[in-house]
């Protein structure tokens, strides 16, 4: 499924498209359609779809095949996100070291369809061990994951080679966050 949502911060419309239109194997958990998250309330309408430029969408296909091979799977927690609610997010966060400003530069590259928040499932949908939960700003978060725990170093690692693979980069202080290598070319 198709759509066009007007970006305020460019005034024109951007393609987005559902993830689960173009690989419907990739679980969707939308922690701002929840209260599990930062604002510790729901930021999203019930069953809004997790929306992605197609671009982003085709490389989370590859990704997904990959982690398949693995037995694994993707579970994303946040892609498209409103101008709105990014203003939400700001308000709410403690530390504004951790939430892109709406006002500033680009915003978030959430609101413009170019990030996802994501983690790993197994074969049967279930979360695995990763080394915080989705929100967590704390050093636990970081790219680079300094704990004992053999399996989250191997399921983190996994997740960060599927993605780079596949054409993103992550975020130094979130390991869940993922944005399109080539963003810069959507602010020409």
């Amino acid at each position: 499924m198709a759509v066009a949502v007007k970006c305020v911060a460019a005034q024109t419309a951007i393609p987005l498209v559902d993830i689960k239109s173009v690989d419907p194997t990739i679980v969707i958990e939308l922690r701002y359609a929840g209260i599990n998250n930062l604002a510790g309330q729901a930021l999203y309408p019930p069953k809004t779809p997790a929306l992605v430029r197609p671009e982003v969408a085709s490389r989370l296909v590859a990704a997904q095949a990959f982690l398949r091979h693995y037995g694994y799977g993707l579970k994303i927690w946040d892609a498209y996100r409103p101008k709105s609610v990014q203003m939400q997010l700001w308000q709410a966060a403690d530390n504004k070291d951790y939430v892109a400003d709406p006002q500033v530069g680009a915003g978030s590259l959430h609101s413009w369809g170019l990030a996802v928040d994501a983690t790993l499932v197994d074969m049967w949908n279930r979360p695995v061990l990763m080394p915080t939960d989705f929100d967590d700003f704390t050093p636990g978060a970081m790219w680079h994951y300094h704990g004992a725990d053999a399996a989250i170093r191997s399921h983190v690692h996994l997740l960060q080679v599927a993605m780079r693979d596949s054409g993103f980069y992550g975020l130094p202080t979130e390991w869940w966050h993922f944005v399109i290598a080539d963003w810069r070319n959507y602010f020409r």
